[in-house]
């Protein structure tokens, strides 16, 4: 094979490839990409965009932005969606065809549930049905392909022409990246892709059409926020979708202090608080656990900044009699028909129709310039759920977070994934990057590819990348750690695995108890034994690390060592551990998770 390798970073470098202008409708495009900053471009081969390859390779070089080959089109689009999670930018993807977006579908839906930009490129055969190759060409031409993910993407679009696909590019970075953030989706025709300019495409000043768009908080209303919080008892924060900056971070904690309000954050979100602060009232989990329930319940104001599913939150811990509610969000700018994710309607008294940040500064100005604002204490109930070590020899999650605290010490770490029934308490989130969130919507398989694009962003910050995935999710995903291994990114995965689809035992026991049947027989259906999967043996294939199954707590530590320096050496390690299951921390019989 005759390829040119950068060993550092895994760089393909085609050969004989001069600069020059623009010579086709795909010319057009790739350059675009690169002017609008893009620096990765995930993608699976298909046909149907080969114009755009052949100009991604030889007319830019494979560089700015580079390509990154990709085993699925989930994956491909998964790994934008955790560079997004990280960087709060968009990558590109490309998707061949309707049979690739197809394949892409979840991914896309997971991006938009997570609120997170991803800017994803399809094609489609011959527009022109004269120019269409016979059989293949046809079955790959939609009439309406955008209708595909239409439900669950900002804007999409169909350009008939290059500068048309230049003006697309354009507005589908600057709809992706403008809060409230979200996938969008340009599909270029093949045959725009690869026919000769007819004329030079005049040259544009992209910063002009990439504007900021800077949302403000009403003055009247920050003074009227700031007033119900000065009389507030007992006022709570419930933090939800944040950005990943310092700086905003530090200006909640600050704001919590001046009030002495008590705070939730969530896991189906990045973190957001300092998780053992004397003000974080609960471990933080993907339902809602007893002390949230009791905290909510016994607030008499609540901010929330942009809580997912604000309006089911209240109406699990509060009922019909809600307290005083501010609510800063720009979500109900992305609602529509199609998918249920915008939740339950909330009860709100005071909404701000901005960033929540930006609230967050305004009233922390607001409370500090009146000199009638004093800080507050307030002790809270300490209910942080730390991790507790099994006693009786079998290991369980508790087990895992701590061996992986004691192997990892004092370096910054970030989680990419966590398993449903992670104990939230288990590690403390410092910083906004020791936490990502989940996957948005629910989609299993997307722990993996996610984890390769957060590594990918994290490769330059010191971090240690981490992954920690059960074993459905892993099963589902696992050849996105090829990229990762292709490419030379660092990252750790451990698997949780607890050889079963356990959430959906829960589930099956729920109905038998209902029906007065045999709840033994949950299991059947959903354990993955006989054989047991060899998990180590997955990564090995993909070019990885692959140590486990672990099986004894005095051995995991060791392992888990072994394979952060595995990591730290630039490579891609995996560390199968067999858990036993364990139930998603304040799921009550009532809100089972609906995910498999």
């Amino acid at each position: 094979m005759n390829d040119q390798r950068d060993t550092t970073g895994g760089i393909e470098r085609p050969n004989n490839v001069a600069p020059a202008e623009p010579a086709f409708g795909s010319d057009v495009v790739a350059a675009t990409l690169r002017a609008l900053g893009i620096p990765y471009v995930a993608l699976n081969p298909g046909s149907s965009y080969r114009g755009l390859h052949d100009s991604l390779v030889n007319f830019l070089g494979n560089t700015a932005p580079q390509m990154l080959l990709c085993l699925h089109e989930e994956h491909a689009v998964a790994i934008a969606h955790g560079y997004a999670k990280v960087t709060g930018r968009p990558l590109a993807v490309v998707v061949h065809a309707n049979v690739g977006l197809m394949h892409a579908t979840m991914a896309i839906f997971n991006a938009w549930c997570d609120r997170m930009p991803v800017v994803v490129l399809g094609a489609t055969g011959p527009v022109d049905a004269a120019k269409r190759r016979p059989w293949i060409d046809w079955i790959h031409t939609a009439r309406d392909q955008g209708a595909l993910v239409r439900p669950y993407v900002k804007w999409d679009d169909q350009p008939t022409s290059p500068a048309a696909a230049r003006e697309a590019l354009l507005r589908a970075l600057w709809l992706a990246s403008t809060p409230p953030m979200a996938p969008v989706y340009v599909n270029l025709d093949a045959q725009l892709q690869e026919a000769p300019l007819a004329e030079a495409i005049a040259p544009l000043d992209i910063e002009r059409f990439l504007p900021d768009a800077p949302a403000g908080a009403s003055p009247a209303l920050l003074r009227r926020a700031a007033e119900l919080l000065r009389r507030a008892q007992r006022p709570l924060f419930l933090i939800g979708r944040a950005s990943r900056s310092e700086d905003a971070w530090k200006a909640r904690v600050r704001l919590a202090e001046l009030l002495g309000a008590g705070v939730l954050t969530d896991l189906k979100v990045g973190a957001a608080f300092p998780t053992d602060h004397r003000l974080h009232l609960a471990a933080p989990s993907v339902m809602l656990t007893s002390d949230a329930i009791a905290a909510i319940a016994n607030a008499d104001v609540i901010v929330s900044l942009d809580w997912v599913d604000l309006g089911g939150t209240l109406k699990k811990a509060c009922g019909d009699r809600t307290p005083t509610i501010i609510h800063a969000s720009l979500d109900h700018t992305l609602h529509h028909g199609w998918s249920m994710d915008y939740q339950v309607l909330p009860p709100v008294d005071i909404l701000f129709a901005t960033d929540a940040d930006v609230v967050v500064q305004g009233l922390i100005d607001e409370l500090t310039g009146d000199s009638g604002s004093t800080q507050r204490a307030r002790r809270v109930p300490d209910s942080r759920a730390d991790a507790v070590a099994s006693t009786d020899g079998h290991l369980r999650l508790d087990d895992l977070a701590l061996a992986f605290r004691e192997a990892a010490g004092d370096r910054p770490v970030s989680l990419s994934h966590l398993p449903l029934s992670w104990n939230g308490g288990a590690i403390p989130f410092h910083h906004p990057l020791d936490f990502l969130g989940s996957d948005g919507g629910g989609g299993v398989g997307a722990g993996p590819g996610i984890a390769v694009g957060a590594a990918l962003a994290l490769r330059d910050s010191g971090r240690l990348s981490v992954a920690i995935c059960g074993d459905g999710d892993y099963l589902m995903g696992v050849t996105a750690l090829w990229t990762a291994v292709h490419y030379r990114i660092p990252l750790l995965v451990i698997v949780a695995n607890n050889r079963s689809f356990y959430n959906d035992e829960v589930h099956q026991a729920r109905v038998a108890t209902m029906r007065s049947r045999p709840v033994e027989n949950k299991w059947i259906g959903q354990r993955i034994a006989d054989p047991d999967i060899d998990h180590a043996a997955l990564a090995r294939a993909q070019g990885a690390v692959g140590y486990g199954p672990v099986t004894r707590g005095d051995a995991l530590v060791t392992m888990l060592r072994q394979a952060i320096a595995d990591v730290d050496a630039g490579r891609v390690a995996v560390v199968d551990v067999q858990v036993e299951p364990g139930e998603m921390p304040g799921a009550t019989s009532e809100a089972k998770p609906n995910v498999r």
